[in-house]
This record gives C-alpha cells, structure tokens and sequence, in this order.
C-alpha cells in the first residue's frame, strides 16, 4: 500500500462469505465494542483451515487509483475494478493472505445469445428503473426522469452492479 504512485497497485477483491473473519470494531457498531482496542490477531485467524472456504470464488483485480494513510495506520483506497477472476486458492502462512486466481474471459455474446441478453436487459432496466424510485422515494429525493440509460446489455450489467446496493448472501 506504500508504494509509488508510478507503480501499478493492482490487487484482487473476493467478497468474505460470512464476515465472522473480521475484526468487530467499525463504525456502526456499539460505542463499547467500536471503542476496544482490536485484539492482537494472527493474519490467518478465523479463516479456519481451508481458507479458501471463507470466501466467494469470483472477484476481481482493482487498480488503486488513490491510497492515502489515515492518522490511525489504516488506509482508504479508491480502486476501479477491471478483470473478473476465479479464485484457485489461498495461503494464509505468511504475513498476509495471497491467492492465486486465474482471469476469467468476457467473450462477447454470440448473436442468438445477443437477441437474449438484448431481452434480458429490457427487464434488468425496468427493475432497475423501479428500485431507482424506491430508493429516491425512501430518502424523499426526486428522480431525475428521461435519463438515458445505456442499451448494451454488458453496459447495463456493469452500471446496476455498480448503482445497486445489496447485502452478501
């Protein structure tokens, strides 16, 4: 995380399946448990023995485009994320977890698969549409209307995934 900014600072992100494996403290959390001081933890800790059981097999790369240093040692990253990967395996002996993963390919949708995700996607923008002004009704906001969204259906699947807020399973 300090590295020069010349460098590329890629990294993978694989969502924790059952959020057990860290630490309690954060923002949100009740005044006495955000309050206790983090307690002294091995990098692999809570993992259990196959690590690569804690998470979900599908991630991706992100580029750090912005690290800064907070005062308390932690940091906030702004990362893109860029190529889906399928996660391998994981090693938990050293300082940090490593894995390795193996990119998985976006190949374009053949032309009857094209037609399909052409429907699907008609679908997806109405639920997206619907979810946009419950959202906006819930925080008593207006939704612009005659926004233009998108017709490429990958366009589409990237801006839900990135505007929708959900919880992991």
């Amino acid at each position: 995380l300090k590295s020069d900014e010349d460098e590329p600072r890629r990294f993978v992100v694989v969502a924790i399946r059952d959020g057990r494996e860290i630490a309690p403290t954060a923002i949100g959390m009740p005044d006495s448990v955000a309050a206790a001081p983090p307690p002294e933890r091995a990098p692999a800790e809570g993992f259990g023995p196959d690590p690569i059981q804690t998470f979900h097999r599908v991630g991706c790369v992100a580029d750090a485009a912005t690290i800064r240093e907070r005062a308390d040692g932690s940091f906030e990253i702004l990362a893109t994320g860029t190529t889906r990967v399928r996660l391998l395996s994981v090693e938990a002996s050293g300082p940090y977890l490593t894995a390795e993963v193996e990119e998985l390919d976006e190949e374009p949708p053949g032309e009857d698969e094209g037609d399909e995700a052409g429907a699907l996607a008609e679908g997806v923008l109405r639920a997206f549409r619907a979810y946009q002004k419950r959202l906006a009704g819930a925080s008593e906001r207006s939704l612009a209307t005659g926004a233009d969204l998108p017709d490429d259906p990958s366009v589409i699947s990237y801006l839900v995934a990135a505007a929708t807020v959900l919880d992991v399973p």
